[in-house]
């Protein structure tokens, strides 16, 4: 089927009273995980990349953008809705290549921008991505990073408020104790502040930094305006886990080929995708998708 707007996707959850998850992929083989686990669990999903990874500094050089943008041809025979999302960038240039090459929803990254900075950047891409009916998620608030060397800004809700009125976003990330990049344990949320945020903002509400967020919060956030919880962490870690375990069997000079490549039960591209999968569905149910595909 064609892409879904995120905007019907997550007004959608709010009606129905669940949250849909984006299930952040970094290769093939995590996006047709995401996308199978959508489709076994007739759930609709929002797939996507992180455009700030794309171009983070630490790579050998920017990825180039098309080659990922080109999966969306694979989301398209999904059976389910899918929304094909750019996540996290500030980067105006980037979000509009990435319009151009065919990512239906966007969000515009706050972490290294200042207010003023971050509030007239995502007024352009508002009015740039509505002209071609893509969707647009900012941030109010900051998500504090996993290693502790970032703070928290707790989302003001009145701010937030006044921020949505302003810019005309689809959707709003807060911060409420949600945590970046957090490998072990979990942070418990602050619902009473994401009661408050709900009080005052009417659009759907987003966590990031779903991996730490209790599982058994899921109902709470979605009652209080959550339809979008994101995924990552958790999904390169089930990964990881998976491969270095298939991998362990490989000695020089066996064949490389049944490892790498021919699908088979030995191959760690195989066991990487199933991992994901698996964790991606699990996900699903918890936030209530599972199901609602239409």
């Amino acid at each position: 089927m064609p892409l879904v707007s995120m905007a019907q996707l997550l007004n959608d959850a709010s009606r129905g009273a669940y949250a849909v998850c984006y299930c952040e992929s970094w290769n093939l083989e995590s996006l047709q995980a995401v996308v199978e686990a959508a489709e076994e669990t007739r759930s609709p999903i929002i797939a996507g990349f992180s455009g700030g990874f794309l171009m983070h500094p630490g790579r050998r050089k920017p990825a180039n953008l098309a080659y990922y943008a080109g999966m969306a041809l694979a989301l398209r025979k999904a059976s389910v809705p899918v929304s094909f999302l750019l996540n996290e960038s500030d980067s105006r240039s980037q979000i509009e290549e990435g319009l151009g090459l065919g990512f239906n929803s966007v969000m515009v990254e706050n972490e290294h921008l200042g207010l003023e900075e971050y509030r007239q950047l995502v007024k352009q891409v508002v009015e740039m991505a509505h002209r071609q009916g893509v969707a647009v998620e900012a941030q109010m608030g900051r998500l504090p990073d996993g290693s502790g060397h970032s703070a928290a800004e707790i989302t003001d809700p009145a701010l937030a408020r006044a921020f949505v009125e302003e810019t005309g976003i689809d959707a709003l990330g807060v911060a409420v104790g949600n945590v970046h990049v957090l490998t072990t344990g979990k942070a418990p949320l602050d619902l009473g502040t994401l009661e408050r945020i709900r009080a005052e903002v009417k659009i759907p509400l987003v966590l990031h930094g779903g991996t730490g967020i209790p599982l058994e919060s899921a109902q709470d956030c979605i009652r209080l305006g959550v339809a979008k919880v994101n995924y990552g962490t958790v999904l390169k870690q089930a990964y990881l886990v998976a491969i270095r375990e298939k991998l362990a069997a490989y000695r020089v000079p066996m064949s490389p080929h049944p490892f790498l490549g021919m699908g088979g039960k030995e191959d760690i591209l195989v066991a990487g995708f199933e991992a994901v999968k698996l964790k991606v569905k699990e996900l699903l149910q918890a936030f209530g998708s599972a199901g609602k595909a239409s």
